[in-house]
């Protein structure tokens, strides 16, 4: 999914680990591969892709994942602003299941902000609740962070610090660094999580 150029729908994503972690679960999830995953490599630019991928000749369906960060509200008016120049109208809050509407040319349009609509965060934390529940390693991974950040001898920024543990907690698998999606596949973290399913549900919805 992601070869083709010529699909009536079309997912934006920030980047490569979001494409990625996409591919996968719809791979587990049995996707039908009627549209394309897009790495916009950044936010700014996915932004700026939203009116152009509107206008875009065939494009009936347009997804939109991006990172709610640090304030979900911000990120929320950001869309919003950004949509209300095609003619997409949103509530003034998010549901946790995302949101799907149309424009006034019938096309749908979707969003979802990770980790799961209602908090602050980014790819890395949807990926914490894909970890299985009797892990073992996640704590560990929390506790080595924790006393790293207490001897203030980290080099990451605390915004990454959800990066952080969950590569650290990637490191210790049976193949250590694998990719996100990697991971996905080889069945490091579980799909039969209700964050990860209201994810494919949101996408198959805005594909259908």
């Amino acid at each position: 999914m992601g070869k083709k150029n010529s699909l009536p729908g079309i997912l934006l994503v920030e980047g490569k680990d979001d494409q990625h972690v996409i591919w996968a679960l719809c791979q587990k999830f049995n996707v039908p591969e009627n549209f394309l995953v897009h790495d916009c490599e950044g936010i700014t630019s996915l932004l700026e892709q939203v009116p152009v991928q509107l206008k875009a000749s065939g494009i009936k369906n347009l997804g939109i994942i991006v990172d709610a960060d640090t304030d979900i509200a911000a990120r929320w008016q950001q869309l919003k602003e950004v949509l209300d120049k095609v003619q997409v109208k949103f509530p003034e809050t998010l549901d946790a299941s995302g949101y799907i509407g149309t424009n006034d040319k019938g096309q749908k349009v979707g969003i979802w902000m990770m980790p799961n609509n209602n908090l602050n965060g980014m790819l890395e934390d949807f990926i914490q609740f894909l970890v299985p529940p009797n892990d073992a390693l996640l704590p560990e991974a929390r506790q080595i962070l924790a006393t790293l950040q207490a001897k203030a001898v980290q080099q990451y920024k605390e915004v990454h610090q959800p990066k952080a543990l969950i590569h650290t907690w990637l490191a210790w698998q049976e193949d250590p660094g694998t990719p996100l999606g990697l991971a996905i596949t080889k069945k490091y973290l579980t799909v039969e999580e209700e964050n990860c399913k209201l994810l494919m549900a949101w996408i198959a919805k805005v594909f259908e």
